[in-house]
């Protein structure tokens, strides 16, 4: 399903007629203003999968928040951005084959890092927990208690329960289960996994980062799935070689300027790794 069919940005004479009606000229910075108009990034177009591919400072991670501010889709982490970031999205046209739907949301290297960061400070008070009742069950066990009224009951129940059991079981029962049991790796994925529903329209930067190629390659397959039998349409910031093959994707290469549509192979990123591992061919069949 295309939700977005297609998306205009501000070219250099709306940029300029925007500056010229500003009544203060000294600002530290205009952006997003004039980093799209100097890549000649004016109209995307989009199919079910659309990568927009470039280096670092090439622009395609300031294109997407754009489009996500635009089409106020759900985020979650905070980005950079300036006062003029909304008198720029004013500024934006789109089209769309119809209503954006409720799910569509963007998600970005920071919302995944911040929930491995979550599972992590989870998971240093659930260790802290457990050395808690590491000495709760060894004061407990062998505690010299004699229940004088109802308000020690509660320590009755913790002193018997400590005498039932052994160590081991005593703090599994009492402790919540330690959640860190997979790596950084697979909780990001998993977080992807979690947070794309069918019939949604899924704005992604970098998804690659903190993925093995093994589980790029997992997210390939989800997002191809998705597209192709869910009615979900996705627009990627990245530069993965396993995303950027994604079948049937549309890539705009964003460090051409102007912006050009390549195929995955054309790209430098790719050819690199091409060319590294076809200089080293001769290994591989030892």
């Amino acid at each position: 399903m295309i939700y977005l069919s297609s998306f205009r940005f501000p070219d250099r004479d709306a940029e300029l007629n925007f500056f010229w009606s500003q009544k203060q000229t000294c600002y530290n910075s205009f952006y997003p203003f004039q980093v799209l108009s100097e890549k000649e990034i004016e109209r995307l177009d989009f199919s079910h999968i659309t990568v927009l591919y470039g280096g670092n400072g090439s622009g395609k991670t300031t294109a997407l928040n754009i489009i996500a501010e635009t089409l106020r889709v759900r985020r979650d982490a905070a980005y950079n951005r300036s006062s003029f970031f909304e008198a720029y999205t004013e500024l934006c046209e789109y089209e769309l084959n119809t209503s954006v739907p409720d799910n569509s949301r963007i998600i970005t290297s920071d919302d995944v890092f911040d929930y491995i960061l979550n599972i992590r400070s989870l998971n240093g008070s659930i260790d802290e927990k457990r050395e808690e009742l590491f000495e709760e069950y060894t004061e407990a066990k062998y505690a010299d208690f004699k229940l004088k009224s109802i308000e020690d009951y509660d320590r009755l129940k913790q002193i018997n329960a400590a005498r039932r059991n052994t160590r081991s079981k005593y703090v599994s029962k009492n402790l919540m289960k330690n959640v860190r049991e997979r790596s950084n790796g697979e909780n990001a994925y998993i977080y992807f996994f979690d947070r794309i529903k069918e019939n949604g329209l899924y704005l992604l930067d970098e998804p690659e980062n903190s993925l093995s190629p093994k589980r790029q390659i997992e997210l390939l397959e989800l997002i191809e799935d998705c597209a192709g039998y869910l009615g979900c349409q996705f627009i990627i910031a990245s530069h993965s070689p396993f995303l950027l093959a994604a079948k049937g994707a549309k890539i705009y290469d964003l460090d051409e300027t102007p912006v050009t549509n390549k195929k995955w192979t054309e790209l430098s990123n790719v050819r690199m790794y091409y060319d590294f591992f076809k200089k080293y061919d001769s290994d591989f069949s030892e």
